[in-house]
């Protein structure tokens, strides 16, 4: 079954605590939390505070997707709790594996993140230090983009890869365009965790607990 992490950057503010209390009511298993520095990504977004306060309003696990330079230098802003996922981009750091291992010390699970011309080849050099991985299915910094073709393919080329290191059951992350359309494709090809945007959960087709139930019956 596939696991559903919302994401809060497409949450309007206002309406915050009753998105909060139907993710809870449903079941959902992350809230996904786009931390943007505008220089790593054309995009200022979510930061320390919003991630500390967030915690003090539900006790659903916190996915923190650190798109940001240089992430060494800023990891221990963020007081990561055990329990959370925190994703740390290759093309963002001269010091990847020290930076998934910060993240592995505070007690958070770190995924290592990839983006769509990144070589899944990479995390050759990280497989002993993660906890999972996060493909970008598009390029990042805005939200409602299609997915690059190339990436679905490349969420199995992953799967292949963390089974011939004996890694396996490590979790497979996708962010980008998870659409109702899109997303059994991902599943298919061995994603487990799914972010989900304004092509999904936070569609204004349809009220927020039937779009809901209609992904999870997606990514079975």
């Amino acid at each position: 079954m596939g696991m559903l992490s919302p994401s809060m950057m497409c949450a309007q503010i206002d309406e915050l605590r009753t998105y909060l209390r139907a993710f809870e009511k449903n079941g959902i298993e992350y809230l996904h939390i786009d931390v943007m520095d505008g220089c790593f990504v054309p995009n200022l977004m979510l930061g320390t505070d919003y991630v500390k306060q967030l915690r003090k309003l539900t006790n659903i696990p916190l996915d923190v997707h650190l798109m940001i330079v240089e992430p060494e230098k800023k990891i221990p802003w963020f007081d990561f709790q055990p329990g959370e996922y925190v994703a740390v981009h290759y093309e963002s750091t001269k010091e990847w594996r020290k930076c998934l291992e910060m993240v592995r010390a505070t007690g958070a699970k770190a995924l290592a993140t990839i983006n769509p011309p990144t070589p899944v080849s990479v995390l050759e050099g990280v497989i002993d230090v993660i906890d999972g991985v996060l493909v970008m299915t598009v390029n990042p910094g805005f939200a409602g983009q299609k997915a690059v073709p190339e990436t679905i393919q490349k969420i199995a080329d992953t799967r292949e890869l963390l089974k011939k290191h004996g890694k396996g059951d490590l979790p497979i992350e996708v962010d980008g365009n998870c659409s109702f359309e899109m997303a059994p494709k991902m599943r298919e090809k061995g994603a487990d965790i799914f972010v989900c945007g304004s092509s999904s959960v936070f569609t204004k087709a349809m009220p927020l607990d039937e779009a809901i139930a209609k992904f999870r019956e997606c990514v079975k």
